[in-house]
C-alpha cells in the first residue's frame, strides 16, 4: 500500500464515518499521509482527524476515534493507534509492506532518477518574480527545475512586484564552492537566514550534506562490494535474519547504523570508519550519530564514544529498518510536487537529509555477515539501498548539487 492509496483508504474511511452519521463534514479531496513524528509510531501518520475537528465540531482526538474502527478492517492495516490531540498512526500489515517495498523498489528502478517527476504543474507557466540577491536567484533556478519536474515551466525576472524573496545571505557564498554554497542556501527554509560558514565543508555527522552525499556514496560502495561477493541487486521481499556478533562489541540497536556493513557491529577498538570502504572494505560502516567530528578533507571518522558499556554475546539478533527507509522513499513524489507547487526547494533537502539517515541505519543488514551466503533477501535489501541512493542523486540534481561514487 503505497501513500497515495493509504490517503484514498483515509479517505474512505471519513466518507464511511459520514455515511453513518458520525461525522457531518465535507469529506476532502486529499489526506497527507506521512511518516510519523516525534511521539508518533507505526509506519505512517495523517492529520487528517485535527483537519476536520473545526467543521466537525468536535474535538480533535474524538473525530480520531470515529475513524480508528474503520481504518483498522480496511486490507492491509494491521494496526491504528492515536497519539497527542488527534494523530491517526498506522501500522501496514506484514504482507502490505513487503508488497509496498517491491512496488516502490520497482518503480525507482524503472524510472531512474526521474522517479518522483509527474504532472502536479502539467501545462502551467510560473512566473518568478526575484530581486538582484544571490540566495533568491538561487532558489528560483532550483525552482525552475522543480517545475519543470513537475510538468509545469517556470520564468525568472527582475521585476516587481517580487513574489520569491527569501531572507539573503549575509555574505557571498562563491568561497564554499558549487555544491556547498547552494545547499547552504537551499537547505534552510526560506524565512530563515542562511549560514554563510565553513561548516558546510567539514565532513562530520552534524553536516547534513555530508550525510546525504556520504549515504550515496555509502550506496555505491555496498554495490561494488555485493557485486566482488558475486550478487547484484533484485526486487523482493527483505527479511531479518540472525547475523554474528564480534565479541567485545556493541549489540546492534534497531536502526542504530553502528553495525558495519557485512561484518556485523562495530568492536570498540575497531579503529576509524574511512568515508568511503573502498576495495576489500565491505566490514566498514556508516556514520554513527555523535560519534565525534572529521577534519576538513579528512576521510577517517573518530569511532564511538569507548566509554559506551560493552556486550559479549556470542550471538544477537540482526536488525532491519525497513519501514524507516521505505516511508521516505514512498513519499518522495508527495515531497517533489510540494517542492514545485510551493516554490520551496528545502523541502526537498530536508528530505533528503531524511533518506539518508534512513539508508545510512539500513546499511548494516545488506551484505551477508560472516559466514551467510549471499541470498535472495540480501538482493532485496541491496536493490532498496539502490533505490535509495538513486533518489538522493535525483534530488540532489534538482537541488544543482554533485552526489559523488566516492567521498
Amino acid at each position: 500500500m503505497t501513500p497515495v492509496e493509504l490517503s484514498r483508504t483515509v479517505l474512505h474511511a471519513v466518507r464511511r464515518a459520514v455515511d453513518d452519521g458520525e461525522l457531518r463534514v465535507t469529506v476532502p479531496e486529499r489526506a497527507v499521509v506521512t511518516e510519523p513524528g516525534p511521539g508518533g509510531c507505526g509506519d505512517y501518520a495523517t492529520t487528517i482527524a485535527l483537519q476536520l475537528a473545526r467543521p466537525a465540531g468536535q474535538p480533535p482526538r474524538r473525530v480520531a476515534e470515529i475513524l480508528v474502527p474503520r481504518l483498522a478492517d480496511a486490507d492491509g492495516i494491521r494496526e491504528v493507534v492515536v497519539t497527542g490531540p488527534g494523530f491517526l498512526n498506522i501500522t501496514l500489515a506484514e504482507q502490505a509492506q513487503a508488497d509496498l517495498v517491491t512496488t516502490v523498489v520497482m518503480e525507482i528502478r524503472a524510472r531512474g532518477a526521474a522517479y518522483g517527476h509527474g504532472d502536479a504543474l502539467a501545462g502551467q507557466v510560473v512566473e518568478l518574480r526575484v530581486p538582484y540577491e544571490v540566495r533568491a536567484e538561487v532558489v528560483a533556478d532550483a525552482v525552475v527545475r522543480l517545475v519543470a519536474a513537475q510538468g509545469g515551466r517556470a520564468t525568472v525576472e527582475h521585476a516587481e512586484p517580487v513574489n520569491l524573496r527569501p531572507v539573503p545571505a549575509p555574505e557571498d557564498p562563491a568561497p564554499l564552492g558549487p555544491d556547498a554554497a547552494q545547499w547552504a542556501l537551499l537547505h534552510p527554509a526560506p524565512h530563515d537566514r542562511p549560514r554563510i560558514t565553513a561548516d558546510h565543508l567539514v565532513q562530520r555527522e552534524g553536516n547534513p550534506l555530508f550525510r546525504v552525499r556520504y549515504a550515496h556514496a555509502r550506496v555505491r560502495s555496498v554495490s561494488r562490494n555485493a557485486a566482488r561477493l558475486g550478487f547484484t541487486a533484485e526486487p523482493g521481499p527483505i527479511a531479518a535474519g540472525p547475523g554474528p556478533v564480534i565479541p567485545g562489541s556493541r549489540p546492534i540497536a534497531a536502526g542504530s547504523g553502528r553495525a558495519a556493513s557485512g561484518s556485523g557491529p562495530v568492536a570498540a577498538d575497531s579503529g576509524p570508519i574511512t568515508a568511503d570502504s573502498g576495495p576489500g572494505t565491505a566490514g566498514r560502516g556508516p556514520v554513527v550519530p555523535g560519534s565525534g567530528p572529521l577534519a576538513a578533507g579528512s576521510s577517517s571518522l573518530t569511532p564511538v564514544n569507548s566509554a559506551t558499556p560493552t556486550t559479549t554475546p556470542t550471538t544477537a539478533p540482526r536488525t532491519t529498518p525497513v519501514p524507516a527507509l521505505l516511508t521516505p522513499l514512498a513519499d518522495h513524489p508527495r515531497i517533489l510536487a510540494a517542492a514545485a507547487t510551493h516554490r520551496a526547494p528545502d523541502r526537498l533537502a530536508r528530505h533528503l537529509v531524511t533518506v539518508a539517515d534512513a539508508v545510512l541505519a539500513f546499511l548494516p543488514s545488506v551484505l551477508p555477515c560472516g559466514e551467510e551466503k549471499p541470498s535472495a533477501a540480501h538482493r532485496a535489501r541491496l536493490a532498496l539501498a539502490e533505490a535509495a541512493g538513486t533518489v538522493l542523486a535525483g534530488g540532489l540534481s534538482l537541488l544543482g548539487i554533485d552526489a559523488p561514487e566516492h567521498l
